[in-house]
């Protein structure tokens, strides 16, 4: 660390020795501000095309400059632009067909119609991800972490919240893929989007009132309406996991307003190793797909979407033991009971997993009035998780969830008045699970049916020219009937026998036959500012109140969870949770420097956590147990970002966070809450070198000394005597320190396309290091050193 900050002395002090440059960023749209994507920018030696939200960024030097602005299709625009700080600009280009002249608008903010602060990933970040996770590419949003199970099976964490409490809205639909668990990652292929977005706390009112941790929404790629026919190809190469993977998506539209596109990916990659020993049986496999159509008229249109995802995941082997012995050591020692040789098998414990989505959603405009959106959705996951098994039952799973979901939404916005709109709707959601008892193992998850009804109402007013105003109200009405088969001894030690046994309605041999139901009603609201400071400084100030009811999981897990290798015990009893989150952003942006300031405050009753409260001997072996409890918790947070372009070509960028989490029922710390972590990256630029980009990142992630002790003894034969061990389950690793280079030129191949070419070394150092929020650190180590190349080709 020391040496990273001396670099960053050194070159603060190298820059009055170099002429000073502006970074030029804008958007590139049609007279109907649809983005033109791939629109070609010069300006001086510098090059560049818009992405698929028709955005450029360039380096420019002071003073007047002549920029060059052509599409096919539309008349070009050549015009100066007077640059002496770093600007946003806007383009509007009118179709050949019209000799009129082209609108060029110079804004150095980017105007937007909401209270609610998003954070943004375009195109070039999520591409950098190509071969990677949604939680591995939120990471680059200050306050985003993720929860692991190993390194393939990545969950976001928004400002210490997760699973259930983070919605993820995938092409306008919420996504229904088991998301309870703590080890099910998001299902879906993070190459078909075209912009992800973040809005943290409980400001997404629309998308569900049970968003209490914040709301993730993955959008496609823009339509344009005009003859044009596009596609990219990104090739990645991993020297950790000895693979890669490869994604196309190609995109065709016409001027009639008929469009269509289709998107795959192919991902292959074996055994991930530590610096010092292979991770074995944690290889990772998907094929991915995607196709839409739709029609995009003046006043109405409509759109199709299918996506299937298909995934198979290993589980590290020595996270799996055979008795209570091996269990504790492995826990308390360094080194993985099991680490064979390299392989692209992947074996038992794994995962399989397929996941459909379809999609069709038609809205009609009416002048002077607004717009109606209608959409049904119909999803389809089907999840089987592998145990180590004998005999016959060795390419059985243990668990066989499926999980069907149709949905229904409406939406009414108003467009009639520019100081003030409007925004109600209303959704419908069945669901229903199907736990297959063939596997010869009771199902951690039961039977159940699903009903959710909601109606919500958003209005925004413009209360001056620099201050603005919302809120929002939502009513939700859920109920959920399962049929769930609880052991006697199990039902008995869970002391259900007092509270429900009106549930039971059969009796079979040792378990009882229990039909729980479960009906809630929920409201929820929001209230934002916005004030427009100045034209660099903006100020956010968002209060909300959500509620989340318990999910499955939390209700009716009872078992062994084999893809984890721990038993997870739900409780009836639990109540729904209740949060109110007041937080307030101040954004500024000017010149060379950009910074963002983000507290906040979250207050949670009946917080769902789940705790470790012993050990457990099964058949299949030593496994330890948690338990859901509930406790009224309190969130305290800061995050932080900062953009300073200290040096012509050299950029510096900083993002800061840190959560203090409180059990105030046991006046203790919170377990899994994200350690205070600080990222440091230099980057240089040099658009007439190939548009030349070299980076060097540091990680700091600090050692999280605020945690509850949920240590526990047992006891174990020793040369056939009883001793108590203590297993150390509570204590996080030590903290860590990575280093992480990037390198990019881009190019063009043709007279219409663009090649890249990338290559990052991720922990150059190859440290050793285990993290908090891997859910496998008790096991082994994390991933060393990774080699990346990354060919992309635009065209």
């Amino acid at each position: 660390m020391r040496n990273f900050i001396l670099l960053v002395l050194l070159f603060l002090g190298s820059q009055s020795f170099i002429y000073a440059q502006n970074r030029v960023s804008g958007k590139v749209t049609n007279l109907k501000n649809e983005a033109l994507v791939g629109c070609h920018i010069h300006a001086q030696n510098a090059f560049t095309i818009t992405d698929y939200d028709g955005v450029f960024r360039l380096n420019i030097p002071s003073g007047k400059t002549r920029i060059i602005v052509s599409y096919v299709g539309y008349k070009s625009i050549d015009t100066l632009v007077d640059v002496n700080q770093n600007t946003h600009l806007r383009f509007q280009l009118k179709e050949d067909i019209a000799l009129l002249s082209e609108v060029v608008v110079k804004d150095n903010t980017v105007k937007t119609n909401t209270t609610s602060h998003k954070n943004i990933l375009h195109t070039d970040k999520i591409e950098k991800y190509s071969s990677n996770s949604l939680g591995d590419a939120l990471k680059e949003i200050s306050g985003v972490s993720s929860l692991k199970t190993g390194n393939t099976i990545v969950k976001p964490v928004i400002n210490g919240l997760h699973s259930s409490r983070v919605l993820i809205i995938n092409n306008n639909v919420r996504l229904e893929d088991q998301q309870w668990g703590l080890e099910h990652a998001p299902n879906l292929d993070i190459n078909a989007a075209g912009k992800i977005s973040v809005i943290k706390g409980v400001l997404g009112l629309q998308y569900g009132g049970d968003a209490i941790g914040g709301v993730v929404l993955i959008e496609p790629v823009s339509v344009v309406v005009k003859d044009t026919l596009y596609g990219k190809t990104i090739l990645n190469g991993a020297s950790n996991g000895r693979g890669g993977s490869i994604s196309s998506s190609l995109f065709k539209s016409n001027q009639s307003g008929w469009n269509w596109n289709l998107q795959g990916t192919f991902k292959y990659l074996g055994d991930f190793e530590t610096p010092n020993y292979i991770l074995s049986n944690t290889g990772n496999q998907e094929k991915n797909v995607a196709a839409g159509v739709g029609y995009k008229g003046s006043n109405s249109g409509f759109s199709a979407y299918l996506s299937y995802f298909n995934a198979k995941i290993g589980i590290l082997k020595a996270s799996h033991t055979g008795n209570i012995s091996d269990l504790i050591d492995a826990i308390n020692n360094n080194n993985p009971m099991v680490s064979d040789d390299f392989s692209y098998h992947i074996n038992a414990p794994k995962q399989e997993v397929q996941h459909y989505l379809g999609k069709i959603n038609y809205y009609t405009s009416f002048s002077e009035l607004g717009k109606i959106t209608l959409q049904y959705a119909f999803q389809f996951n089907d999840r089987l998780e592998y145990d180590i098994r004998r005999g016959d039952a060795r390419n059985k799973p243990s668990l066989d969830l499926n999980l069907t979901t149709h949905s229904f939404l409406a939406d009414f916005e108003t467009s009639s008045n520019t100081f003030s709109k409007y925004k109600v709707g209303m959704s419908g959601v069945f669901q229903n699970n199907f736990a297959n008892t063939e596997t010869g193992v009771r199902p951690l998850i039961p039977d159940f049916t699903k009903y959710d009804w909601a109606v919500y109402g958003i209005a925004s007013y413009a209360l001056t020219e620099k201050l603005d105003f919302e809120a929002g109200i939502r009513y939700d009405f859920s109920k959920i009937d399962a049929t769930k088969f609880y052991l006697k001894s199990r039902w008995n030690e869970r002391n259900y026998q007092n509270d429900f046994s009106d549930i039971i309605i059969g009796e079979y041999g040792s378990q009882w036959k229990t039909n729980p139901v479960f009906t809630y009603h929920n409201f929820s609201g929001s209230l934002g500012t916005k004030y427009q400071i100045n034209n660099s400084l903006k100020w956010f100030v968002n209060a909300g109140l959500a509620s989340r009811n318990p999910n499955p999981s939390e209700l009716f897990s009872d078992g062994l969870h084999h893809s984890t290798g721990q038993i997870e015990l739900g409780d009836l009893r639990l109540q729904k949770e209740t949060a109110v989150k007041i937080s307030t952003v101040l954004n500024y942006s000017l010149g060379k420097i950009a910074f963002e300031i983000n507290p906040y405050l979250h207050f949670i009753n009946n917080f769902t956590l789940l705790q470790p409260t012993g050990l457990e001997q099964t058949l299949r072996g030593a496994f330890p147990v948690w338990e859901y409890k509930q406790v009224n918790a309190t969130l305290a947070g800061i995050d932080l970002s900062f953009s300073y372009d200290f040096a012509n070509n050299f950029n510096y960028q900083s993002s800061f966070s840190f959560l203090y989490g409180k059990n105030k029922t046991h006046n203790i710390s919170l377990m899994d809450m994200p350690p205070t972590n600080w990222s440091n990256t230099i980057e240089f630029k040099k658009q007439s070198w190939s548009n030349l980009i070299l980076g060097l990142k540091s990680e700091l992630v600090f050692t999280q000394n605020r945690f509850p002790n949920y240590d526990f003894s047992v006891n174990v034969p020793v040369d056939g005597t009883m001793f108590s061990q203590l297993v150390a389950i509570s204590k996080p690793p030590s903290g860590y320190h990575l280093l992480h280079f990037n390198a990019q030129i881009r190019f063009l191949s043709f007279a219409k396309s663009e090649a890249t070419i990338g290559f990052a070394v991720h922990n150059i150092f190859d440290r050793n290091y285990r993290d908090y929020l891997n859910r496998t650190r008790f096991y082994a180590d994390d991933l060393g050193r990774n080699f990346n190349i990354q060919l992309k080709y635009n065209y």
